[in-house]
């Protein structure tokens, strides 16, 4: 999955100084009311130059979607109702976020102007190109409300529009030589500012239509900020106080690690721990720019700091990833044969669906997806190679480290720790950060619950 995000370190030269900035990204939770709007003023107004990426408010896009959905399905009547109720509720926040009477009439008529634009698709064509464009209206609403509280408080900063400098290639992927040029560009006409706002999530496509980053989405834009930059640190503030070393929400006794290199992050992140996209890691990695992530409950907390630190050997954290289908494809042609692997992974191509695990033996060999769309394409063609067998209701447990391969010890912990719970698939030496167990997903909770126990002894 990392590796489709291609030529990340094709970026383009540096053409112009700027100043060092940190990037600085919040979640729709950290503005998801008037509370938490007036709140982020206090962790991003000093004298540290930097760049704040915004999510919607929380619940904004949801909503969004709904509408679209029902603009899809042509039910003008139901999408104006919903229309209408969120446009209320922006209308509440103004009213209250504001105190004085001419910034309460500019975040009116900011909020009439979004909503006039919603409701206009009530009455023209609606195709994925339009609801891509209704989908970006969160983030241009929220960090418009921001950047105008702040302007009200007698805070200078500038509106940085995203839709000007992010873009996405042919492929859907970041153009990052475009992103860098235009954002440098940009950056070189406020050379007396300190405080920028813009939008996460969207962005252009390579013809110039209102798109997102889809995987990622809010974080991605900060790391691609970040990258592009050099920033000194990225940091990611969410209502979460770091990366765990288990998941806390089904383990008790898990504490925040205070430290994690760029591949276990991303082991962490692909294999089930929510606080991070997988894709999110790789730009910051490339250009070597610390990640941290913080809380905006607890803004004195440390948090975790994702970086290139060498932390030695150890066992960091265990993250799990359900919604895991086995396949096994049993075969004498594999014996002895040269190419039936590969005839195997071209089916799947076929039909662009990622493999997370894979074992083989003489005989037969065994893989996971985690989608299902073109499952029975899959059989199907599986089925001239040899008997299939599909078990769904799968969980891949992923132990993440430092696995050295002077080292031991570390597989007898993780075994011994599971010793009761039945394992159907083990991946182990294809990377020095990662073990990999697939089981049931009926034993998923006692298994987390086994590993805090056995491995960190809580």
């Amino acid at each position: 999955m990392l590796q489709s995000i291609h030529e990340l370190t094709n970026f383009a030269p540096r053409i112009l100084k700027i100043p060092l900035m940190y990037v600085l990204k919040f979640g729709g939770t950290s503005v998801g009311s008037v509370e938490r709007m007036k709140a982020l003023k206090q962790l991003i107004v000093n004298d540290t130059p930097k760049i704040v990426v915004l999510s919607a408010m929380s619940g904004t896009t949801n909503k969004l979607v709904e509408i679209s959905e029902h603009l899809f399905a042509k039910k003008h009547d139901t999408a104006n109702t919903l229309i209408n109720d969120l446009e209320q509720k922006y209308l509440e926040v103004v009213d209250e976020l504001y105190d004085r009477p001419e910034w309460k009439q500019k975040g009116k008529e900011l909020v009439n102007e979004h909503f006039a634009y919603i409701r206009s698709f009530t009455i023209d064509l609606f195709t994925v190109n339009e609801e891509r464009a209704i989908l970006a209206q969160g983030e241009l609403l929220s960090t418009a409300l921001v950047h105008f509280h702040l302007s009200e408080c007698g805070i200078d900063s500038v509106l940085l529009p995203a839709l000007d400098f992010m873009r996405t290639d042919e492929n859907g992927e970041p153009d990052l030589n475009y992103i860098e040029t235009h954002l440098k560009n940009i950056l070189s006409n406020y050379s007396d500012n300190k405080l920028f706002i813009t939008q996460g999530y969207i962005c252009r496509n390579r013809f110039g239509e209102i798109d997102n980053l889809k995987r990622g989405g809010s974080d991605y834009t900060a790391t691609l900020v970040g990258a592009v930059l050099d920033a000194p640190e990225i940091q990611i503030w969410t209502d979460i106080d770091g990366m765990h070393n288990n998941d806390p929400r089904i383990v008790d006794k898990t504490y925040p690690i205070s430290e994690l290199t760029f591949d276990e992050a991303a082991e962490l992140a692909y294999f089930g721990a929510k606080i991070l996209h997988p894709t999110c890691v790789l730009p910051a990695q490339k250009r070597n720019v610390p990640v941290r992530l913080l809380n905006t409950m607890q803004p004195e907390a440390k948090g975790t700091l994702i970086g290139t630190a060498d932390p030695g050997d150890r066992i960091t954290a265990v993250a799990a990833k359900d919604g895991i289908i086995a396949i096994q494809i049993k075969s004498g042609r594999m014996l002895m044969a040269y190419g039936f692997l590969r005839s195997v992974f071209e089916v799947f191509e076929r039909y662009k669906t990622p493999i997370d695990m894979i074992t083989t033996s003489e005989v037969a060999v065994s893989l996971t997806i985690d989608q299902d769309t073109y499952l029975d394409e899959i059989v199907a063609d599986l089925n001239q190679f040899g008997f299939v067998k599909v078990e769904r209701d799968q969980t891949i447990v992923c132990i993440v480290g430092t696995f050295k391969k002077d080292k031991q010890g570390y597989a007898s912990q993780v075994f011994d720790a599971l010793r009761d719970i039945p394992l159907r698939m083990i991946s182990y030496g294809g990377s020095e950060n990662n073990i990999s167990l697939l089981i049931q997903s009926k034993y998923k909770v006692p298994a987390l619950q086994a590993l805090n126990k056995g491995v960190f002894a809580l």
